[in-house]
């Protein structure tokens, strides 16, 4: 009975072994494409540029989740609307697929869209869920918009299910804000969105997130809100930038291990457009 050599076991082994090497190298190329795909995808449904006004500060940070074909459906905007006011809008959608990402795009251009009809914050989440309503998705979205006034500071504010933003004012005051909550957008029918109003003084900021930023496997969404809430109180009291809280705030998504998007829109006034009175609401 004849038996393999030494040798040969040893060419067959090292022959598999390269088969093994190419087709890992394949499975590998193919994720990096699919991570490309997905970071295409996500960049070319957010905005650009954000709108400026005198006295005040916008900036935004962004971290898509890059796990194979997961594409996440977080989004952030800020445009200025037809009376000269400032939208600012950010949001999840359900899923973390293609789909996701498309419905995150219907659910960004409609509310643009609706805002040169309505910019009352409540008016326009209300219009937004029937749209997405009468669209026959089953997917559905969370959000928070708001209006703002560079004149005056005033700020209105209307939430879909969607976690709270955080506040902080100079004098060292800071918090989650306790605003009243409607249903996320594309679930109920005749939905009704309660309105906040706010208004942010000099040195003021108000942070909005979405969820991946504050949960995640080592951290609670009230652990993360808080860790914010810390952050936002230092910025203000320091005078930090805009831009400097949101690269602040974004590393801390980071840091809680988040599998999900993670965006970060921070609003600040450093200039003396409003008149210095004390923030209303939270």
């Amino acid at each position: 009975m004849s038996r393999k050599r030494p040798t040969d076991d040893g060419d067959e082994l090292l022959a598999r072994l390269g088969s093994l090497t190419a087709q890992a190298r394949e499975r590998a190329e193919l994720q990096r494409s699919r991570v490309e795909l997905a970071l295409a995808l996500q960049r070319g449904m957010l905005p650009r540029g954000l709108p400026t006004a005198p006295g005040f500060r916008l900036a935004v940070r962004y971290a898509p989740a890059c796990h194979g074909l997961n594409v996440g459906g977080d989004w952030y905007d800020a445009f200025t609307m037809p009376d000269g006011r400032i939208g600012l809008s950010i949001g999840d959608v359900q899923g973390h697929n293609i789909e996701a990402t498309a419905f995150m795009g219907q659910v960004r251009v409609g509310l643009r869209a609706l805002a040169s009809v309505t910019g009352e914050p409540g008016a326009l989440l209300a219009r937004t869920n029937e749209l997405l309503l009468a669209l026959g998705s089953e997917l559905f979205a969370t959000c928070i918009f708001m209006r703002l006034d560079p004149a005056t500071g005033a700020l209105e504010s209307a939430r879909a299910g969607h976690i709270p933003c955080v506040w902080a004012t100079a004098d060292g005051k800071s918090g989650v804000a306790e605003d009243e909550c409607g249903p996320p957008l594309g679930v109920l029918e005749g939905a009704d969105y309660p309105v906040t109003r706010y208004r942010l003084t000099k040195g003021g900021i108000f942070v909005l997130l979405t969820d991946g930023v504050v949960e995640g496997p080592t951290l609670s969404v009230e652990e993360g809100l808080d860790q914010v809430v810390r952050l936002a109180g230092i910025a203000a009291v320091a005078g930090m930038r805009a831009d400097a809280l949101a690269t602040a705030v974004i590393k801390g998504a980071e840091r809680v291990g988040h599998e999900d998007d993670a965006a970060v829109l921070v609003v600040g006034h450093d200039g003396r457009t409003a008149p210095d009175v004390p923030l209303a609401g939270p």
